[in-house]
């Protein structure tokens, strides 16, 4: 499995990000840090504890990312999030969680296995 091959496997436009990052290294590093970003935790927890003004500066955060490495799928479930939540709708941002945390746990599986296939 190469970078394209994960790009395709979890929604995303792999032309996109190499045009705007130039070199499928960059890419690379890049995706490699999404790992540790923790923005989709914080906004679970927000959540969680009904903090609306944090979720929403979390999920805004991980859209802006997601935007900037060209995961167009979670980009788009973020999106629909962010808008819910700036729209004071929590039960609507609540009923969407499920399709976002899918989204965003593909990316990060995928990412996994394609790190530990690069390390074999």
């Amino acid at each position: 499995m190469n970078l394209k091959d994960c790009y395709i496997k979890f929604g995303g436009d792999f032309d996109e990000v190499l045009d705007r990052l130039r070199r499928e290294q960059t890419v690379e590093k890049f995706v490699y840090k999404f790992l540790d970003d923790k923005s989709f935790n914080l906004f679970e927890s927000s959540m969680g504890n009904k903090d609306y003004a944090e979720a929403l500066r979390a999920v805004h955060t991980l859209k802006g990312i997601c935007q900037n490495l060209s995961f167009t799928r979670l980009f788009d479930s973020s999106s629909l999030v962010t808008k819910a939540l700036k729209e004071n709708d929590w039960n609507r941002a609540v009923d969407m969680m499920p399709q976002l945390s899918k989204d965003y746990r593909e990316i990060i599986d995928v990412i996994k296995d394609f790190k530990k296939s690069k390390e074999e």
